[in-house]
């Protein structure tokens, strides 16, 4: 089932754009929606003392940024990883592409060096997440022009479907459409075990501090391991089975921790559905492997093995958060049924109700409703309770457009609500397009700084597929912020109810929509009387209601 996944395209672990951020724009007077051309709409349900709990600043994060987008928003954490991060060697800058682009060894320029990614995001205030090798191999070192090193060199494998245009003698590890065999590791990599990544948390400790004293936050246990025998195969052909990555990871942890005690520990950062479930040796359904492991399925059993763990060195915790990452098995484009599937599936992450409607099931693997985070929380409880949720990679794609925006926000909007404590985006939109804009809503909806609430508040529509709303509270001046998006293509007219709040105030409104897609609209205010308010919310948009201050 891999080929279901659209697999991303190679990039430094630091690729950071350089175009100029675009501000939130020039906030201009809407004109008053006329309620009588809008369609009746879902009726919207706010109740200010209900479901409240701390939304986390680390849900907006992503994998790179353009510079100044990252300032302009406040970006809270960024992540160092990637398939480039496997075999990273700190040592002499270097990593392998693997099957990403002809199984390489590139030597990281001084702007594309780790501790330059450090640097970078701890001077402008943003949490790092940074990836260290578990596979057992680096990269050696090697030449920084061509002819670089390479997996699959043509010196050893004449024949290939393909090299690469810039280095001919590297090619892609296949002929005739199958993975090619008896490649030699030692070409492009050295071994290495779970000391090289003590040394490489001691190195940055050394450059930037413990955690505790603002160093690195976050290590990661490499990247998407079950997927090791395809994107680096080169040097690890094998399947992944339970115990290998229950032992690496135990190992890799242990050596974090006596390295950093203050750092915290994420993973196993599986690609997708079947690494949620299943080893490399099982596929994509439990199995053999499953099966002499208690039966449990490969993320079960990572947690309990992590906290057995745990338990056996004095208790000490070794994994702070449970990572898994999310792409959502759609076809990608922006038709108006792809636009419709890719707002429906936002649904996979939390709704007991929905079957997802791609490969993963009913007619693929028949898994029953994913509800993504909720089970990674249900699955903590049981297993390691404690660990928190991240998602450190996820993308839906159609950035560019509104629809990829109105999904962002409708992703971010779950995020918050569902108390997911950490996620980075891969593929992250440009400054100018929409999807940056659903950063925007939730970062720096006035161009001045104002952001979400952060405690979650009960919000609920009657029909989240026409118009979907989230709550909370910024804790900062007690105001309510409602996010409302309408996935529709007609205005709707809802009313909306705030229990907890009395009295007569005015709520300032912000839209983003396809009557501007270069900024947000600050619009003409709405009277709240009692908690009642009647509102029309253009088709295809986001719409920020901020009522004032208001305590409980």
């Amino acid at each position: 089932m891999m080929g279901a996944r659209r697999r991303r395209k190679l990039r430094s672990a630091t690729t950071l754009g350089v175009a100029a951020s675009l501000v939130a724009g020039t906030l201009t007077v809407q004109a008053a929606l006329d309620p009588a051309v809008a369609a009746a709409g879902p009726t919207l349900s706010v109740n200010l003392s209900a479901a409240r709990h701390a939304i986390s600043p680390d849900i907006y994060g992503m994998n790179g940024a353009d510079p100044a987008f990252a300032v302009e928003i406040g970006l809270p954490v960024a992540r160092w990883g990637g398939n480039a991060s496997t075999r990273y060697n700190f040592k002499n800058h270097t990593y392998n592409t693997g099957s990403d682009w002809y199984f390489e060894n590139i030597v990281a320029g001084p702007a594309n060096t780790v501790e330059a990614f450090v640097e970078t995001n701890r001077d402008r205030g943003t949490k790092q997440v940074v990836t260290v090798p578990m596979s057992g191999w680096v990269a050696k070192d090697s030449p920084d022009q061509h002819p670089f090193a390479c997996g699959f060199p043509a010196s050893r494998f004449p024949a290939q479907d393909g090299f690469d245009t810039w280095d001919a003698g590297c090619g892609n590890g296949r002929l005739n459409n199958a993975n090619l065999t008896g490649a030699v590791p030692e070409d492009t990599s050295i071994p290495v075990d779970a000391s090289f990544d003590g040394e490489m948390v001691s190195h940055l400790v050394s450059q930037f501090g413990k955690a505790s004293r603002g160093g690195v936050s976050i290590y990661e246990l490499d990247n998407e391991p079950v997927l090791w025998n395809s994107t680096h195969r080169d040097v690890h052909p094998e399947p992944v089975s339970y115990d290998e990555l229950g032992s690496k990871s135990t190992a890799t942890a242990a050596a974090i921790k006596a390295a950093d005690p203050t750092a915290a520990v994420l993973g196993p950062s599986g690609w997708g559905y079947c690494e949620w479930v299943a080893s490399g040796v099982d596929g994509c359904a439990p199995g053999a492997d499953a099966a002499a492991h208690g039966g449990l399925n490969l993320s079960q059993w990572f947690l309990k093995n992590m906290k057995d763990y745990s338990d056996a060195h004095g208790g000490k915790r070794m994994l702070n958060y449970f990572d898994q990452h999310y792409y959502p098995q759609i076809n990608g484009g922006k038709d108006p049924e792809s636009n419709a599937w890719r707002l429906r599936s936002t649904r996979s992450l939390w709704d007991p109700t929905y079957v997802e409607e791609s490969w993963i099931g009913p007619t693929g693997v028949n898994a029953p409703p994913l509800q993504f985070i909720r089970k990674m929380k249900q699955w903590i409880a049981q297993y390691y309770p404690g660990t928190k949720t991240a998602i450190t990679e996820y993308n839906w794609g159609a950035l560019d457009d509104i629809n990829g925006a109105l999904t962002q926000a409708d992703v971010l909007g779950i995020f918050g609500r569902e108390g997911l404590d950490l996620a980075t985006i891969w593929g992250e939109p440009q400054p100018t397009q929409p999807g940056a804009y659903a950063f925007r809503m939730y970062r720096n909806y006035d161009g001045a700084g104002s952001r979400f609430g952060d405690v979650s508040v009960s919000a609920t529509s009657s029909d989240q597929g026409q118009l979907a709303v989230y709550g909370a509270q910024r804790s900062r001046d007690k105001a309510l912020t409602l996010m409302v998006i309408n996935k529709t293509g007609g205005e709707l007219t809802s009313p909306l109810s705030i229990a907890g709040l009395h009295g007569n105030t005015t709520a300032q409104r912000f839209t983003y929509s396809p009557a501007d897609l270069n900024s947000i609209v600050r619009g003409q205010d709405l009277r709240a009387h009692q908690g009642r308010v009647n509102a029309t919310y253009p088709a295809n948009s986001i719409t920020l209601l901020v009522f004032p201050a208001h305590r409980r």
